[in-house]
């Protein structure tokens, strides 16, 4: 096992020739032995497994392949250093060595927030993103054997429908606690004690000192770093979480959904859902979340230098409802109805005029092309929920705004010529608006726009507690939960989940798993009796008409 690591850079001598395959299989086999030793207790092995990752070659390569191939590959650090090239790519393999490391100082700039403040963001050097995401990889086996069941954000296979279906699950029976309080912490990221994460964080300390310590610079200065964990640092969500796990046990262990009062039986109530550094407790009275589990969890974040934001942190009767990750929770009569909140609405719509009234004298293609990522993001998030009436809505506004769009650009015509030029009857629909293309058959076809209320509104499946992508008992769960990941946003979506189990879940031509990541293509096999479909990898599927494949 040992001579591994050093064997593969014997087997690639460029940046083309690794084994990608080889090298995630290599880094996943190690992060599945890290959560076994873990569970046995086995802590020396667990270390020795940590130093064995992040010493290896495929680890290494891995990590420079992660930073630079995500959103911020083109943003630098204090060094203005890209990796752009095969070769930059592969020598920066070379870089990532715990001897002699010292991280740079990280650069500081600053996003708006929704509230209309700024928020701070420490940008890494690519080294120090590199280092950070191969150190990532030996740190997150142990975080997810130990996160709180009920925590959703920044943790791999679980997202913010995630945290709403608990949501609903805490809350929609008719014996379901009524209060709620929803919780906020000031500054999470930048005020977490360095003392408590040197402690409690089992990682190499010495490099964990060195990019908690390695301060940040703003206009020329250079500035020390005495608590928090920059945003920006792929790290730092895992930091984050690992800081607030233990909430939800302590809650339990304080609070248990059954316990002996006077003789009686009572039942608190008291449920956990976190995404990221917000959460909601639920409870049976407003009383019990404000005198007895607000000081609770107060006295949990004191310990790690945190404290709740006074502005944010309040409790709400579900019959008033409450805003969580982008959607409104509320029972109606009794019955509770989760929704795309308001100020979602809001935001979404005036994105979508924005990109109107900026696209004034431009080709209707051209605005199609600009409309529909942003549609079809925003109704794919809120498809799992109730969402059809506010589907209409939001298809009628932007049918509005398109139409004084077209009015402002043909004064002189009437509403009937600027309707049959910008709107075409397609399929069942007989307003769409949609552009006309140019193609050398006679037959017309239209560019169109995407419309809300096309969209199927469906149930959201929510992942096991106790699920853990780094435990080998897990791996079929979880490709099969990817699976209907991959497939939830397509037509025909039982017939496909079909084939694809059918298939094993792999491409037929490559024997690779047909995954979120990869994506697929359909092939159609025809013959004189039957037409047989597969699914295949999007390049597979190009290789079988190129070289005429037949199953």
């Amino acid at each position: 096992m040992n001579g591994k690591p050093c064997a593969s850079t014997d087997k690639a001598q460029s940046w083309e020739t690794i084994d990608w395959k080889q090298a995630s299989a290599y880094v996943k086999k190690l992060q599945m032995r890290i959560v076994k030793a873990q569970k046995e207790g086995h802590f020396s092995k667990v270390k020795s497994l940590q130093w064995l990752l992040t010493h290896s070659f495929y680890a290494k390569a891995l990590a420079v392949k992660r930073v630079t191939s995500n959103q911020g590959k083109n943003t630098s650090g204090v060094d203005h250093e890209l990796w752009q090239t095969p070769q930059a790519k592969f020598k920066a393999i070379s870089k990532l060595n715990r001897r002699g490391y010292h991280p740079q100082p990280l650069r500081r700039i600053y996003i708006p927030k929704k509230n209309g403040k700024m928020r701070p963001l420490g940008i890494p050097t690519m080294t120090d993103r590199a280092m950070q995401t191969l150190y990532k990889f030996a740190l997150e086996p142990i975080a997810e054997t130990h996160a709180d069941p009920n925590s959703y954000g920044f943790r791999t296979g679980r997202s913010t429908h995630d945290a709403i279906e608990q949501c609903f699950t805490d809350l929609a029976k008719g014996k379901s606690p009524e209060w709620i309080l929803e919780g906020d912490i000031k500054g999470c990221f930048d005020n977490i004690s360095h003392e408590w994460l040197m402690e409690n964080i089992p990682m190499d300390t010495e490099i964990l000192r060195k990019w908690l310590k390695c301060g940040f610079i703003e206009t020329g200065k250079l500035f020390p770093t005495t608590d928090g964990t920059p945003q920006g640092g792929s790290i730092s969500p895992m930091l984050m979480n690992m800081t607030l796990d233990g909430l939800e046990a302590v809650l339990r262990d304080k609070f248990p959904q059954h316990r002996k009062e006077n003789g009686k039986t009572v039942a608190d109530m008291v449920n956990f859902v976190r995404y990221a550094d917000d959460f909601i407790v639920t409870g049976k009275s407003e009383e019990l979340l404000r005198e007895k589990v607000l000081p609770v969890i107060e006295a949990f974040m004191r310990e790690r230098g945190l404290r709740l934001s006074e502005e944010k942190t309040v409790i709400t009767h579900i019959d008033s409802g409450f805003d969580f990750l982008g959607q409104n929770i509320r029972k109606y009569r009794g019955k509770l109805i989760i929704k795309p909140s308001k100020t979602s609405i809001k935001s979404f719509l005036k994105k979508i005029r924005g990109i109107i009234k900026a696209n004034k004298s431009a080709k209707q293609e051209t605005l199609i092309r600009q409309l529909n990522p942003v549609i079809r993001g925003w109704v794919n998030y809120h498809r799992y929920v109730v969402s059809s009436e506010v589907f209409g809505y939001v298809d009628y506004q932007i049918y509005k705004c398109l139409w004084q769009w077209a009015k402002r650009r043909h004064k002189n015509k009437g509403r009937k010529w600027i309707a049959d030029k910008y709107w075409h009857h397609i399929g069942n629909r007989v307003w769409t608006f949609s552009a006309e293309l140019k193609t050398d058959s006679e037959e017309k076809r239209y560019y169109s726009l995407e419309y809300a209320t096309n969209t199927k509104i469906i149930r959201f499946k929510k992942i096991v507690a106790e699920a853990n992508p780094f435990d080998e008992r897990w791996n079929g769960y979880f490709e099969e939960r990817d699976g209907e990941k991959l497939l939830n946003g397509t037509k025909g979506r039982e017939k496909l989940i079909k084939i694809w189990r059918k298939q094993k879940h792999r491409c037929p031509i490559c024997g690779d798993l047909i995954t979120s990541d990869t994506g697929f293509s359909v092939h159609k096999e025809n013959s004189d009796t039957v037409t047989k479909s597969v699914m295949v990898h999007p390049l597979c599927h190009k290789s079988i008409h190129a070289n005429d494949y037949l199953f």
